[in-house]
């Protein structure tokens, strides 16, 4: 799944005196760019003539984000309210930029409930071609794809999902069940809080809303399941399983063929996960936070158990290198970490041209130094463009 982009490429460049993170250690040397690729490595402190001094900060390959919610968050940046989209796509797109995300899987939901308290408009293929729009015309800093989530539990997903095609940058197609009483929602109680506090439900509004939720999945379980597979593989894309929580549920995933698992929910569904060669994809704010904002597993546990490969930024994007980092330190083992968020989601999304610092392969690339625990960024490179 190559990108070949449209943005124009810099002049040659060389950043030296860097401890380059490589994938299966770090040492000091320089990294050569030209014509967006990486052209030549080395290793030593030496500074020549015209590059970069980093002064030992390091070089990495630039971020790779599978799953994040923030361009709906610069789309409706507070309820009711339908921000210029054209707009929020260039201030999404330069937020992750200045973050160090390099390649991107925008998440956009498809699957609405059109009727009720509870609704859902559909929004995504509108979305999506404005966002197509703009890349084409070389608006956006870095490379966009698409990760379309698949609401099992809707009434409109089999007729949206048909609306896309493989021109339309589809790397990932998740198969998303948020029917009330299991998955990301066996607590009802944290759906309750959830839900109230996002649309404003009563009581009354809030059981309702669970009785269609329940109604919808037997009505409609069966075939929108059917119908995400199948599409995904139209696509071409990667198909993943989302909050799984029981070996049963990981079971049904390995048999439709999934190869990511994004936010498992227990210790038991990550063992199955990698059991059954799934990698398991965890959110950086449960990371940085210590904990599931919906009462799952924490991903330190995970990770500590060595059941974690990738993260995810989610909702907060400069939480991407932070996570990172703490899992290197976690794990006594920076390469490791930064693999999380790098050469892992690449090989999971089958993109074989970035990910990792080689010769030949896309400069996409960030430098960083870490204080107190906290990175801070001190340039980005997406195909060899200097972007942040």
């Amino acid at each position: 799944m190559p990108d070949e982009g449209n943005a124009g490429v810099t002049n040659a460049f060389t950043l030296a005196n860097a401890m380059l993170v490589l994938p299966k250690t770090t040492h000091l040397g320089w990294v050569r760019v030209e014509n967006g690729l990486i052209a030549e490595m080395g290793q030593g402190a030496e500074v020549p003539k015209g590059a970069i001094d980093c002064g030992g900060d390091y070089v990495a390959p630039g971020l790779i984000e599978l799953h994040t919610d923030n361009l709906e968050r610069h789309i409706e940046p507070r309820p009711g309210v339908d921000w210029p989209h054209a707009a929020a796509i260039v201030a999404h797109d330069a937020e992750l930029a200045s973050t160090g995300i390099t390649t991107v899987f925008d998440a956009m939901r498809v699957g609405s409930i059109p009727s009720g308290k509870g609704r859902y408009i559909k929004y995504a293929r509108a979305l999506t071609s404005e966002l197509l729009e703009l890349r084409e015309k070389d608006m956006l800093k870095i490379s966009h794809y698409l990760h379309l989530r698949a609401e099992i539990c809707s009434e409109t997903l089999a007729e949206e999902l048909a609306e896309f095609g493989p021109e339309d940058r589809v790397g990932i197609v998740s198969m998303m069940d948020h029917t009330p009483g299991q998955r990301q929602f066996r607590d009802i109680n944290k759906l309750e809080q959830y839900v109230k506090s996002k649309r404003g439900m009563s009581d009354a509004e809030f059981q309702d809303h669970v009785v269609n939720l329940k109604e919808l999945r037997v009505r409609n379980g069966d075939r929108h399941e059917a119908a995400t597979v199948s599409e995904a593989a139209r696509f071409g894309a990667t198909l993943a399983s989302h909050d799984d929580t029981t070996r049963a549920q990981v079971e049904t995933s390995a048999g439709y063929g999934i190869h990511l698992a994004e936010f498992p929910t227990t210790v038991d569904a990550a063992q199955a996960c990698h059991d059954h060669g799934i990698a398991v994809m965890m959110g950086a704010p449960n990371l940085i936070r210590g904990g599931s904002h919906s009462g799952n597993v924490a991903a330190s546990e995970l990770a500590e158990l060595g059941l974690l490969d990738i993260v995810s930024s989610d909702y907060v994007p400069a939480a991407l290198l932070l996570a990172a980092i703490k899992l290197g330190e976690i794990w006594e083992d920076m390469p490791r970490g930064i693999a999380t968020v790098t050469s892992t989601p690449a090989k999971a999304v089958g993109l074989t041209d970035r990910g990792t610092l080689a010769q030949g392969l896309r400069a996409d690339l960030v430098r960083f130094g870490v204080s107190a625990h906290v990175p801070l960024l001190r340039g980005v490179w997406s195909r060899g463009n200097q972007v942040a």
